[in-house]
Order: structure tokens, then C-alpha cells, then sequence
């Protein structure tokens, strides 16, 4: 006989594959390359975030594991309290140096670094704006700030600035992400730059998607549009993606950072990431500085990919990222194209609400400097193919 707490929660996961948005997660059995191994299945993979390749890179597992020989697995405690090791302390100052920020904070996760500097920065009596669009961690955080949230049209600068002419409080933050996740496309920087200042609001940034693939040297959306410190006074980025590693981080002044120390509770309460973890993140920044062939690549698959998709008349999105969708609408035809493709040995993962707002549901495709143009040709037959097969039994339907 079920619990009384199965009976109350079974219901809403009933409707949820009702409304075929149920979630199930997949076992990666390899490395994280373009060639993967899920479910005891060989796929070809574009739904990674590793865009620069470098998460199974051999320089990145050889500096991990010399550093656990040295330091251990794990790092035992809080930065605060013992943990902070000396690799930690020199990613900081790499990071710190490589996006032109005085100083960087280390973080376990992006969720908690957005966390941890939204309900520092801001709480009751404060404003905080935030794109339609922005990750589910920045609103999480506006939310749990305390502070007047409000949600502004996606790049819609007008929209944000009819919102900020109701607002006369001191502290008025916006916020919005470099690129974002499910849409590819990049927020207008520099105007959000001028706005911010002309508002006396502050400007924070999620550069997750962009950290590592934008910018001459890899440093992200504010090396690519030339942004300042002062002009974008607050950045974060995350490891786990074009770095191959995990954790993420926050740039910006010296005050910033010994703020975020001092009152961002997700940094104070979190034990550090292991010191094995940073040094192979430092390999990762090293590569990334100095192969740009990787980025180069990239952007050639890319405009390949781009190419091919408007040849079949395929729904893209504005985006130069690596970060493709190609907009379905519909959720169990979404899901339906998935299948079909991984039954043709392709893995692209069937984006759904509300992930993306209802009717939008899309293929979210992703590319790495690890694919080859073959590869991404693969990819194209294959969409092809399946499209025509869906459309086949749309029309008897």
C-alpha cells in the first residue's frame, strides 16, 4: 500500500507524461565526446555543453590527477574555514586577470554563484530586473532576494527602461545572461551598459554560454563587446561548460568580491570545491588562451550547420553561438524527432515546458571543436531524413 505522500505526489508526475513533458534521464557510459556511449548505445552527440572539447582533454586529466596525488579529493571544508587551497587561489587570480576584472570568487556551481551575488547585492527595499529569458538560477535568485523582482521583454530596452522609470529605489540591479541557454542568441551589452549607468542601476551578467567561445582570446560576451569593469561591473561565469571543468565564478572589483565573501551565504555555508577540480580548470584556462583553433573551428561548424539547416527549411534561431535550436512548437512532435534521430544513432535532446515557454519546444543542438564538418553533415542528412518522415505522417494523420 502506497504512502500517504506517494498518493499526494503521484497525480501531478501522472500529468506530466500526460502532457509529454516528462523528464528521464540517460547513463553516459564514455567520455564526453562527440562519440558517446548512453544506455549501452553508441551515439553521435550534439547536445553537450564541453563546446571547446576540453573536457576530456588529456593536459586538463593529467593536471587533476597530479593534483589529487597532492591535495587529496576532496577539500574538507568551507573556503572560509580550511579549504581554500592554493589552486583555488590561483584560478582566482587567472580568472581575474584573463576577463580584466581586479579580482574572482570560485563558486561550487553557477546556481549558487547567481545565488549567492543576487541576495547579497540585493534585498527588501531594492529593485531587481531581469530578462524573460534569463536561467531559471538568476530568477530563482531575484526571487529569493527579497527585492522587488521584475521581469522586462526579452532585449527589450525600452520595456526595461519603462520599468526602471517606476522605480526610485537606491539599489536597482538588472540582470540578464551574455548568451542565453535555450535560445542562443546574445543580450544587447553595450545599450544594457549605457542604460544601466544612465539609471544608476547595476549591470550583472551570466556568461555561461559565452565564457570560453566569445572574445579574441576566449574571454567571453564582455571581451566581445568590449566591456569594462565599470561598464559591467558584475560578471559571472561557469567551468562546467567551453572550460570542460565544473564550478563557476564571479569577476569584478575588489569591493564586489570581499562583499560576496562577507554576505553571499552560498559561498559562506558551501564546502570548497576539491583542489584537483581548480587545477584542471587551470589547464582548461591555459588551453583555452592559447588554442584558438578551437573557437576558430567552432565557428566553422557553426556557419556549416546554419547553411545546411536553412537549405532544408529548418526553423532556426538569431544565434552565431554554438547553441542551435531548431524550434518544433510542439511537444510530442518535438519528442517524436528526437527518437526518430537517435534511432538513426543521433543524440539531440528535445528541449520542453517549461524549460521554454509552452509552444516552443525545439532541438537543442550544440557543437564542440570536437565534431568534424562530417560530422555536422551526418547531422544534416539525418534532420533530413526524419523531417520527411514526419511530415509524411503529419499529412496522414
Amino acid at each position: 500500500m502506497s504512502s500517504h505522500l506517494d498518493q499526494t505526489l503521484s497525480p501531478a508526475l501522472a500529468e506530466r507524461r500526460a502532457a509529454h513533458l516528462y523528464r528521464t534521464r540517460k547513463l553516459l557510459q564514455s567520455p564526453q565526446t562527440p562519440n558517446v556511449v548512453v544506455d549501452g548505445k553508441d551515439y553521435l552527440a550534439f547536445c553537450s555543453n564541453d563546446y571547446l572539447g576540453l573536457a576530456n582533454h588529456p593536459d586538463v586529466i593529467v593536471a587533476l590527477q597530479k593534483a589529487a596525488e597532492k591535495f587529496g579529493v576532496g577539500s574538507g571544508a568551507s573556503h572560509l574555514v580550511a579549504g581554500h587551497s592554493s589552486e583555488h587561489h590561483a584560478l582566482e587570480e587567472e580568472l581575474a586577470e584573463f576577463t580584466g576584472r581586479e579580482r574572482a570568487l570560485l563558486f561550487s556551481t553557477g546556481y549558487m554563484a547567481n545565488l549567492g551575488a543576487i541576495t547579497a547585492l540585493v534585498g527588501q527595499g531594492d529593485a531587481v530586473f531581469e530578462d524573460r529569458l534569463n536561467h531559471a538560477s538568476l530568477l530563482d535568485a531575484g526571487l529569493l532576494s527579497g527585492a522587488r523582482f521584475q521581469r522586462f521583454l526579452h532585449n527589450d530596452l525600452e520595456n526595461l527602461q519603462n520599468r526602471l522609470n517606476k522605480t526610485d529605489v537606491q539599489r536597482k540591479l538588472i540582470v540578464v545572461d551574455g548568451v542565453f541557454s535555450m535560445d542562443g542568441d546574445c543580450a544587447p551589452l553595450p545599450e544594457l551598459a549605457a542604460l544601466a549607468q544612465k539609471n544608476n542601476a547595476w549591470l550583472m551578467v551570466d556568461d555561461a554560454h559565452g565564457f570560453g567561445c566569445l572574445g579574441k582570446t576566449g574571454a567571453g560576451s564582455a571581451e566581445h563587446f568590449g566591456l569594462t569593469q565599470d561598464q559591467l561591473p558584475i560578471l559571472m561565469g561557469t567551468l562546467g561548460k567551453a572550460a570542460g571543468s565544473f564550478g563557476a565564478f564571479i569577476a569584478g572589483s575588489e569591493t564586489l568580491i570581499e562583499t560576496l565573501i562577507q554576505f553571499a551565504r552560498p559561498y559562506i555555508y558551501t564546502t570548497a570545491m576539491p583542489p584537483a577540480v581548480a587545477a584542471a580548470t587551470r589547464a582548461s584556462l591555459h588551453l583555452i588562451k592559447t588554442e584558438h583553433w578551437r573557437r576558430e573551428h567552432l565557428n566553422k561548424l557553426i556557419a556549416h550547420f546554419r547553411a545546411g539547416a536553412q537549405a532544408l527549411n529548418l526553423q532556426l534561431m538569431d544565434s552565431f553561438s554554438p547553441i542551435q535550436p531548431i524550434v518544433i512548437g510542439d511537444e510530442a512532435k518535438a519528442l517524436l524527432i528526437s527518437q526518430q534521430l537517435a534511432e538513426r544513432g543521433i543524440l539531440i535532446i528535445a528541449i520542453r515546458p517549461p524549460t521554454v515557454p509552452v509552444g516552443s519546444s525545439r532541438l537543442r543542438i550544440t557543437f564542440s571543436a570536437e565534431h568534424s564538418i562530417a560530422q555536422v553533415d551526418q547531422l544534416l542528412t539525418a534532420l533530413a531524413d526524419v523531417m520527411q518522415v514526419i511530415g509524411h505522417e503529419v499529412a496522414h494523420d
